[in-house]
């Protein structure tokens, strides 16, 4: 007989500490991009938006994917449409930036994108996880 099924709540707090830790490192570190954004403009994404074909105008909605979003995950309020969002905004980032590397090895032999894939999954994670009972939003919270 397994600890979990022994002991069926401590299970349960072991899950939700898990998801409080995996929802608050992602956003916590999505977060810093979207600060660096605050203090640095989002020209450069406006930019290759408009190389694509986009109107550079949509480089605020970075503002949506790396701060509002990663600050949702970080409380546990609308916790899987945040990550949701985060996602999105990973997958513009790799369309955008990342494409060229998205085969490559870097020197020490790991993923050359391996930083931008640990916030495309945990993000991707947190929709299937939602945010566990150390959220603001609570267990039963509207997607949550």
């Amino acid at each position: 007989m397994n600890n979990a099924s022994r002991h069926p709540a401590s299970a349960a707090a072991s899950d939700d500490a898990g998801k409080l830790v995996l929802r608050v490192a992602v956003g916590v570190l999505v977060l810093l991009h979207g600060i660096f954004k605050l203090q640095n403009g989002v020209g450069f994404i406006s930019g290759m938006l408009e190389r694509a074909g986009l109107p550079g105008a949509l480089g605020y909605l970075v503002f949506v994917g790396e701060i509002l979003a990663p600050v949702l995950m970080i409380v546990g309020l609308a916790t899987r449409a945040g990550a949701a969002i985060v996602v999105v905004n990973m997958l513009v980032a790799f369309g955008l930036v990342h494409m060229a590397d998205l085969f490559a090895l870097n020197k020490q032999g790991g993923w050359a994108l391996e930083l931008q894939g640990l916030y495309l999954f945990g993000a991707l994670s947190v929709v299937l996880l939602g945010a566990g009972r150390y959220s603001v939003g609570g267990v039963n919270g509207k997607f949550n």
